[in-house]
């Protein structure tokens, strides 16, 4: 069950629009969440209004923070000066699943005909080729979500080498069609099964935690949505140099242990299923070591080879109710 109401209007603040094209003509709506980065927003969004694509898109903008709206500040004097359609709103509800919701939401409502939405970051660089690659990919494979990489670049381009530590390799290598998808970083939805699910299409009790979209993933998954792949539509990622600290790399391990095994505890529907993800920790954790020590002779890296054995422990934790939310301090993520 879902555990937010749908936004309202005391949720969302429309502060400036602009329709390019007539909103109907609309195909493709690209959704940007922001949190205090106003300078690296303007970055993004000049990215995203250099894209190639000859199909007419907008461009959404919700700028998450609770006591400012520097982002939708930054973004509108950006998007003045250019001739794409877009709307910039303010999404009260705090947290990183209620910032999806209010795009989620403001895209489908104020363009009726999109057929695809396309979620970037404000932290990433998209290349001019970016839209264009990703809807021919998901249309040539039929699917309904389409996700691409996320490249770390490291702040000064240094430390490039942690790119190969497990929390930043993207879960496949190669186009096509894959099982499930795990993050809605550089993700493309069908709006045919958004407004099939009905909002609020992240559950909100993941805001700070993280997970919200592999919990949406798997209920879409469960109701025959199909997933691809596009290896040629990746996005640079800006990353601070905290994130190859040990204490963050660890904290991220240990929160996707804790989001894999909610999302079953939360699907389970009988005992049974309940006792099996029990037996899976179990396994899981008693097999960490040797997967540990496979991941330490192929990266050559310590710190890399601990990510098993956090994985392992954060999934144990989460069944005594410990999660780490690592999204709850934006400033140290």
């Amino acid at each position: 069950m879902m555990t937010a109401q749908p936004p309202g209007e005391s949720d969302i603040t429309i502060t400036w629009q602009h329709h390019a094209t007539d909103p109907q003509s609309i195909e493709l709506v690209v959704v940007l969440p922001t949190f205090k980065r106003p300078d690296h927003l303007r970055i993004t969004l000049q990215s995203v209004i250099n894209q190639t694509t000859p199909k007419p898109y907008a461009i959404v903008v919700m700028d998450n923070h609770p006591e400012g709206s520097q982002g939708a500040v930054a973004a509108e004097e950006l998007l003045k000066e250019s001739e794409v359609s877009a709307t910039i709103i303010l999404a009260h509800r705090r947290g990183n699943c209620a910032a999806y919701n209010a795009g989620f939401h403001t895209a489908l409502s104020t363009y009726e005909h999109a057929r695809w939405i396309q979620i970037i970051d404000d932290d990433e660089i998209a290349h001019p080729d970016w839209l264009e690659n990703q809807v021919a990919t998901a249309e040539r494979l039929g699917v309904d979500f389409c996700g691409a990489p996320q490249h770390p670049i490291f702040d000064g381009g240094r430390h490039q080498d942690w790119q190969r530590h497990p929390v930043f390799e993207p879960p496949f290598k190669s186009s096509g069609q894959v099982p499930i998808l795990y993050s809605s970083g550089n993700v493309l939805l069908s709006t045919e099964r958004l407004r099939e699910h009905q909002h609020p299409w992240l559950d909100e009790v993941f805001n700070f935690l993280g997970g919200g979209d592999s919990d949406f993933f798997d209920r879409c998954k469960r109701r025959g949505a199909r997933f691809g792949w596009c290896a040629e539509a990746g996005v640079d990622e800006t990353t601070p140099l905290r994130r190859t600290e040990l204490s963050w790399l660890n904290s991220r391990s240990l929160r996707n242990g804790s989001i894999s095994a909610l999302i079953q505890k939360r699907a389970a529907r009988s005992m049974t299923d309940h006792a099996a993800r029990i037996i899976k920790s179990s396994l899981l954790l008693a097999a960490s070591p040797y997967r540990s020590l496979t991941l330490f002779v192929n990266k050559r890296s310590l710190i890399m080879a601990l990510n098993p054995m956090n994985v392992a422990l954060g999934r144990l934790l989460m069944e005594f109710g410990f999660a780490n939310e690592q999204y709850r301090a934006a400033d140290k993520n």
